[in-house]
């Protein structure tokens, strides 16, 4: 069944999976992610702990500035967070989803579904496979702008891979197939253009432990995955309900005798 209702109620859909996507995302980063963390500020405060220390550290400098917000601040604000952000990321989807089903014949619960992967391919796989995550106690603070438009600059990659993947697939009258041969393609080449294309970024110290870093970077993608996969799914779930209460409506209507 084709994607059904207005705008408004696409957008409040979208609200809905957000918030749901976004406090699922959290649980994930609390459980999973936050311990990394933990453990990378443990080697950064280390670092200036024996900095500090050194004999030929300025007089009276001290490295170890208080944060504004505490870590359990830090680790129950992010459900705030999160669940706001998730709710953004689900206005901008309902949005996108509203235009898309002008040009497809899929159904809600597909289109969803599609529209869920193609985001998480553009937003997190892309920028995260150049410029994967790093924990606190990596990078240069003094490159910290830099890193943060590279990273706008691969996410705009990632939107560009998608589109042409799109176009593609559409453009080519063949079996689905080959049509989803085609899209795959194009996504690679422009992706792979563009890693070329761009500089890499790598201040990772070789001191740094490699197993703590792993497992800081998955714990990452499987929080940002969480959050499309849980948009999606929460989105196509909505979409089914009020599809088969649409039909229910529909079905006690009487007919004229």
């Amino acid at each position: 069944m084709p994607l059904i209702g207005s705008l408004k109620t696409l957008l409040l859909r979208g609200l809905l999976a957000g918030l749901i996507a976004g406090l699922l995302a959290a649980t994930v980063g609390y459980f999973v992610g936050e311990p990394q963390v933990d453990a990378a500020i443990a080697i950064e405060e280390a670092g200036s702990a024996a900095h500090s220390h050194a004999p030929d550290a300025a007089e009276g400098h001290s490295h170890g500035e208080e944060a504004l917000v505490s870590r359990s601040g830090q680790k129950a604000g992010q459900f705030l967070a999160l669940g706001l952000a998730g709710m953004a990321f689900g206005a901008l989807f309902a949005a996108a989803i509203n235009v898309a089903r002008r040009f497809t014949k899929l159904s809600g619960t597909q289109l969803s579904l599609t529209a869920a992967v193609l985001a998480w391919a553009a937003i997190v796989a892309v920028p995260f496979f150049k410029y994967p995550a790093n924990p606190p106690a990596v990078g240069d603070p003094e490159t910290i702008n830099e890193r943060t438009w590279l990273w706008v600059a691969a996410v705009v990659l990632g939107l560009l891979a998608v589109a042409a993947a799109v176009a593609a697939y559409r453009a080519l009258a063949a079996s689905d197939t080959l049509r989803l041969i085609a899209g795959v393609g194009a996504f690679v080449v422009v992706t792979t253009v563009g890693y070329v294309l761009l500089p890499g970024v790598n201040e990772v110290a070789d001191d740094f432990p490699a197993t703590l870093l792993w497992n800081f970077r998955v714990a990452s993608l499987a929080q940002t995955t969480t959050l499309w996969v849980s948009l999606g799914l929460a989105f196509a779930a909505l979409t089914e309900f009020a599809a088969r209460r649409s039909t229910a409506v529909v079905d006690k209507v009487p007919t004229a005798g």
